[in-house]
């Protein structure tokens, strides 16, 4: 019998963290397994997004069902934006806790030297970032927010226009989406190795060894992940009543690649066949999961306020509750600064401004970046169960005779 896909995977993720760890950062062979590694992730990327776009357009732009999607979408960013909040406030009394008391010593020499930061973009450039004037360059450049927002403009556009003329671009856009998802197809046929050489880097580079306060907010960070994941999957089962072991079944995949990757975009291929294995329609899925990779990280607002307090008692810093406050609605709101790729590309632009508004110097947050591989697995696989779960919860509200008409 065939052993699963999903199983190989796994395997290759075990068997990568194992043999990395053995081998450690000076092995002879991590140098060709990065290489291998790498060339698999980018050419899982490659098609992700204009499969976003298509995927959004033939969702919400497309269809006999003319609102049907569009409430999906609007019901999902409000979902999104509800559940995002809870992180925010479920991270800052993480924090609250579990930094609590802290008074860390003998860090003056290192607060002086002050690592630097790249500086960050005024408020405004930041939101004007947001519109996409050119949607070809944000997409060359992976800002996937701005290829989003055009999307969902282009998809309303398309409900906007004669039917005659729209069912061509549909069926062009549904044509596109089916291709690029053949070619996901192909790279995913190498996954158990690419997963292999990822888990193999990662665990042969990663270090622990900057001091007991840095360890804790490692703690701090898998504990946030673990407890959302598992809060998204009782939720999935207590509101839709779908069987646990036939959630976690479908899950497991893209949670193998998310937690290889770190990446929720190269999971989205793996969320969307999660999405069929739960029979959940898939014109719906279509529109829901790209959503929810771009604008839908629920580990982001718990992560970027566990950094925020460590950071705080790092420099021996007390918050006020207004300062609480005022980090848990930032980390919500710059929850869209991060683009569903590897934390370290975007770790600064997405914790530095918190840090900054509520007065908390961001000479050591170069610190947490070298310790934050590990929890970002585990915050990137929590990332995309929501991201299906929450799916799940969507689409199971949806009357029978549209689910049958999307389907």
């Amino acid at each position: 019998m065939k052993m699963p896909t999903a199983a190989r995977i796994l395997i290759g993720l075990v068997a990568g963290l194992i043999g990395g760890y053995l081998a450690g950062p000076h092995s002879a062979v991590l140098p060709a397994l990065q290489t291998i590694g790498g060339l698999w992730l980018d050419a899982l990327r490659m098609p992700i997004i204009p499969l976003v776009f298509a995927l959004i357009v033939t969702g919400i732009g497309t269809g006999s069902d003319i609102g049907g999607s569009t409430r999906v979408a609007q019901r999902a960013i409000g979902a999104f934006a509800v559940f995002l909040f809870a992180s925010a406030l479920f991270g800052v009394a993480l924090g609250s806790t579990m930094f609590s008391g802290w008074d860390v010593t003998g860090l003056d020499a290192m607060r002086a030297g002050g690592g630097k930061v790249p500086s960050l973009p005024p408020l405004e450039q930041t939101l004007r970032a947001l519109v996409p004037v050119n949607p070809i360059a944000s997409a060359a450049q992976g800002a996937i927010v701005p290829v989003v927002i055009f999307a969902l403009l282009f998809a309303m556009a398309l409900r906007r226009i004669e039917t005659v003329r729209a069912v061509p671009i549909g069926e062009f856009f549904k044509g596109v989406a089916d291709a690029l998802l053949v070619i996901i197809g192909w790279v995913l046929l190498a996954a158990p190795l690419g997963v292999f050489a990822l888990a193999f880097d990662v665990a042969a580079r990663s270090g622990l060894g900057v001091g007991a306060l840095l360890a804790w907010y490692v703690a701090a960070r898998v504990v946030g992940g673990i407890v959302l994941l598992t809060a998204f999957v009782l939720l999935v089962a207590v509101l839709t009543r779908t069987p646990l072991r036939a959630f976690a079944r479908a899950a497991l995949p893209a949670q193998s690649v998310a937690f290889s990757t770190q990446s929720s975009l190269a999971s989205l291929p793996a969320m969307l066949d999660a999405a069929r294995a739960l029979g959940l329609p898939e014109r719906h899925a279509g529109t829901v999961l790209p959503l929810a990779v771009a604008l839908f990280r629920i580990s982001a607002p718990t992560a970027i306020s566990l950094a925020v307090l460590a950071l705080a008692r790092l420099n021996g810093i007390d918050l006020t509750v207004a300062q609480l406050a005022l980090v848990a609605v930032l980390a919500m709101l710059n929850n869209l600064v991060i683009a569903g790729l590897p934390n370290q590309i975007s770790f600064f632009a997405a914790y530095a401004p918190v840090a900054l508004a509520v007065g908390v110097p961001i000479d050591l947050l170069p610190l947490f970046l070298a310790v934050d591989t590990i929890p970002d697995m585990f915050a990137t696989a929590a990332n995309v169960t929501a991201d299906v779960a929450v799916t799940t919860l969507l689409t199971e509200k949806e009357p029978d005779g549209e689910r049958e008409t999307a389907a």
